[in-house]
């Protein structure tokens, strides 16, 4: 008997050594062809057949490419921005339109229903920074998007597709915030008030009301610039990423205070960007160091460094499947390439 329980413990150890043995995964395929540095992406995957699977990227050349991810290859090309930077891309109205933002201070609103690919709006942004900008759907056709303001440390929150002004959010006098760095607006359950977390200059993370207009608390989470921020309403907790060697998790409680639940050190500095899968049980992180991290969300458990690019990793960003065996991950950097991943899939 001694004997059987003596193998099963070994034989438990041996396998729990070999899986931590395991090598990260290489990608399932790479998409080449962006010539520029990448710099955001955004799937949309949900469409019915024939529909496929596609990819948005903004390049540092002031492309948005769609890719087809059945074929691996570009679909269209388009160019909206004058050869500026393109740092924010998103769907509205299902596939058959685009936001993207770029670095000629204009936000623009594309057609791509039908197969057309034309500017037919655009906003205005005075900020100069690399503030990426926010949307969530609040009712049936009918959008809110947050930017950088016209004042260097405002948030400007609009209507679309009115473009209508909903609030300016203004520091106290005296906060020293700095500049917003990053943006994520969300709400409680659709059709509840709306919120937005905000990562500032002076390395705070700052929840607003936008219904009030008002600052309801102040996190430091940072030392440094917050790069990048993620937040999950249902479990009321947040993650963020600076130029530090420090990722920070905070949380949200009943009385709406944020408060630090803890911090992962890393082992090289750097965070360009942060995303929670939808099913929120995975976290990945681009880093400075040409690395992809993968962490457990429920614990911040770290899973995986995947090492592929040979150039800072700016932003990464988890397809919309419905299945979950389909669901992937995308990394863009400044090499010019983007890996898709496949990882943590199963239920």
């Amino acid at each position: 008997m001694k004997s059987k329980v003596a193998s099963l413990i070994f034989l438990s150890y041996f396998w729990m050594i070999a899986a931590m043995a395991l090598p990260p995964p290489d990608p399932e395929f790479v998409l080449r062809g962006t010539a520029a540095p990448v710099h955001t992406l955004h799937f949309s995957c949900r469409g019915q057949e024939p529909e496929f699977p596609i990819l948005f990227s903004g390049s540092a050349n002031g492309l948005v490419q769609i890719w087809n991810l059945k074929t691996h290859r570009v679909d269209k090309t388009m160019d909206g921005h004058g050869g500026k930077s393109v740092y924010w891309v998103e769907t509205i109205h299902g596939r058959d339109g685009l936001l993207s933002q770029g670095r000629d201070q204009k936000i623009c609103l594309w057609d791509l229903a039908e197969g057309r690919n034309v500017v037919t709006d655009s906003i205005s942004v005075d900020s100069v920074g690399f503030c990426r900008c926010s949307l969530l759907k609040v009712a049936q056709d009918r959008w809110l998007i947050a930017m950088p303001a016209n004042d260097p440390d405002e948030v400007q929150v609009l209507e679309l597709p009115s473009k209508t002004s909903v609030c300016t959010l203004k520091p106290e006098a005296g906060a020293k915030l700095g500049m917003p760095m990053c943006l994520k607006l969300w709400q409680p359950g659709f059709g509840a008030c709306p919120f937005l977390m905000a990562g500032y200059e002076d390395g705070s993370v700052i929840l607003w009301n936008l219904s009030m207009g008002k600052m309801l608390s102040r996190l430091a989470c940072h030392q440094e610039p917050v790069m990048s921020l993620d937040f999950d309403s249902e479990k009321a907790k947040g993650v963020s990423g600076s130029s530090e060697k420090v990722l920070s998790v905070w949380s949200l409680d009943e009385q709406q205070n944020l408060k630090v639940h803890k911090t992962h050190e890393l082992i090289n500095s750097g965070i360009s960007d942060v995303t929670i899968r939808q099913d929120r049980k995975i976290l990945a992180t681009a880093g400075w160091d040409y690395r992809i991290r993968i962490f457990g969300w429920k614990k911040v458990k770290p899973l995986a460094v995947l090492d592929y690019h040979t150039a800072t990793v700016h932003c990464v960003a988890f397809s919309d499947h419905s299945r979950p065996s389909e669901r992937l991950l995308a990394a863009g950097s400044n090499d010019q390439r983007i890996s898709i991943w496949s990882l943590y899939n199963r239920t």
